[in-house]
């Protein structure tokens, strides 16, 4: 079975193509910058590395160039788009209505869109993506898999919000929690490397952050909410601040709802912090001396902290620390921050494995630690195949 994995971003598409059950990777790849002359495309296969500026105008035109490349005469991998049986899709926001992967018909893009005031920058490129994935390839299964459905093991106690009962019986306000593909591959690397069921802590650091408990292989904490925005100091997104900020910003300060969504969705987080988006550019900062970058990264690690320190308590111990996605998976000055003076805890970094490099899951633990820190490079294309698969042949 051959299956194109879809990651639609606001900005960008990040594809595979695998064939399932060996989940061999055909090909894969990315789009990003969607929208601007100088968007930027990528195509591996084994024989192939292609790399392209060129102007993509929209998401339709960048899944038709995928479409060509796949079908390309001298470095394509197939010949027609009636040879992919599936395409797994990517979806953020699942809301109440999926706790599992499903086959996409209209009544799953109707509630897909439904959810797009509570993950916006992630839902509508989603269902765009979905769209022209219909038209393209046209005979496939479409298939949508839910950041949100690994989250639903979380037990009442922690996903209710402390608000009158009716707004989670009548609304489904609640927490629901994201990465969830992410997570759930990472600690089932983790269960599998570790000798025995675990307690397990999973740090999903990219541009998106989130933090999840992990008993027995089920979440059972996030610190993603109702939507993708608080929990940790992510990219542009604030995290975790004070709701009466929000009044604040509106009643007294003038602001729009829309303005004050803005602000903490796109112009918050590490850029507000230090006029910088890129966490490698914020690390050179930092050591040429930039005290902006330098506040920033120690607060984007304190925030992390705590949130262990609770998950810890949650857990009642703490058998793995899991630091995955791309800043935990590259970011050897992140992993450090977090985790010096964590000794209570029987988190004890060995620096110099800190500084390796390695796409295979590793220690960066010393000898004598109690808790062990891992690496696990996350793969969510196949996660969402290997779901994918499952719901076809079941």
């Amino acid at each position: 079975m051959k299956i194109v994995i879809l990651n639609s971003g606001s900005s960008s598409i990040k594809y595979q193509l695998i064939a399932m059950p060996s989940q061999e990777v055909i090909c894969s790849g990315m789009i990003d910058r969607i929208g601007l002359e100088t968007s930027n495309l990528t195509y591996q296969t084994s024989t192939t590395n292609l790399e392209e500026t060129l102007p993509i105008a929209n998401h339709k035109i960048g899944l038709e160039k995928i479409a060509q490349l796949l079908r390309d005469p001298n470095i394509g991998v197939i010949q027609s788009t009636q040879e992919i049986n599936a395409v797994g899709h990517r979806v953020v926001h699942g809301g109440a209505s999926f706790s599992d992967t499903v086959l996409i018909d209209q009544g799953v893009k109707d509630k897909i869109k439904e959810l797009f005031a509570l993950a916006p920058l992630h839902n509508p490129a989603h269902l765009l993506g979905i769209t022209v994935a219909q038209e393209i390839f046209a005979t496939a299964k479409q298939v949508a898999v839910f950041d949100t459905a690994f989250h639903q093991t979380i037990p009442e106690i922690a996903h209710k919000f402390a608000i009158p009962n009716s707004f989670l019986t009548q609304n489904k306000i609640r927490m629901y929690g994201f990465h969830g593909t992410s997570h759930k591959y990472v600690s089932e690397k983790a269960m599998a490397y570790l000798p025995q069921k675990a307690k397990i802590i999973s740090i999903h650091l990219g541009n998106g952050c989130s933090i999840t408990a992990i008993k027995d292989g089920k979440s059972i904490d996030h610190s993603m909410g109702f939507s993708p925005a608080n929990g940790l100091i992510m990219g542009t997104r604030s995290g975790d601040i004070d709701h009466s900020l929000i009044f604040y910003l509106i009643d007294t300060l003038g602001y729009s709802s829309q303005q004050v969504n803005t602000l903490l969705l796109k112009e918050s987080g590490m850029l507000g912090l230090t006029g910088f988006s890129d966490l490698r550019e914020i690390e050179s900062q930092a050591a040429q001396g930039n005290e902006d970058c330098q506040l920033a990264l120690a607060m984007n690690a304190y925030r992390i902290k705590k949130h262990i320190g609770s998950y810890v308590a949650v857990l009642n111990g703490l058998d793995a620390l899991v630091f995955t996605a791309g800043i935990g998976e590259n970011s050897s000055y992140i992993r450090n921050l977090v985790c010096t003076d964590m000794d209570y805890f029987g988190i004890e970094l060995d620096t110099s494995k800190n500084q390796i490099r390695s796409k295979e899951i590793r220690e960066i633990n010393t000898a004598t630690s109690k808790t062990k820190i891992l690496v696990i490079p996350t793969n969510e294309e196949l996660e969402i195949a290997n779901q994918v698969y499952e719901l076809l042949t079941s």
